[in-house]
């Protein structure tokens, strides 16, 4: 079990560094500047969607809406790095 554990630690890291090595740099800055309107549109309809059902959704409403919020600040310190990069 151990080395099952060890051999998929160690796949999702060749994963990740594979990934790093191939990847373009983001030079469209308007592109992730959409995604963060859309990031913002999903974050008011999850608003909505919870004042709907009373805030009830057993935890999980709140935790969908902290990540959301969560990639929205990211994506705006994306479009920010990207401006500043230009």
């Amino acid at each position: 079990m151990t080395k099952a554990i060890a051999v998929v630690v160690l796949s999702v890291c060749l994963s990740f560094v594979a990934g790093i090595a191939v990847a373009e740099r983001v030079h469209d800055w308007p592109d992730l500047a959409a995604a963060h309107r859309h990031t913002l549109e999903a974050i008011r309809e999850m608003e909505r969607a919870r004042a709907a059902n009373h805030y009830d959704m057993a935890g999980h409403g709140a935790k969908a809406e902290e990540h959301l919020r969560a990639a929205e600040h990211e994506l705006h310190e994306a479009i920010e790095a990207s401006r500043a990069a230009r």
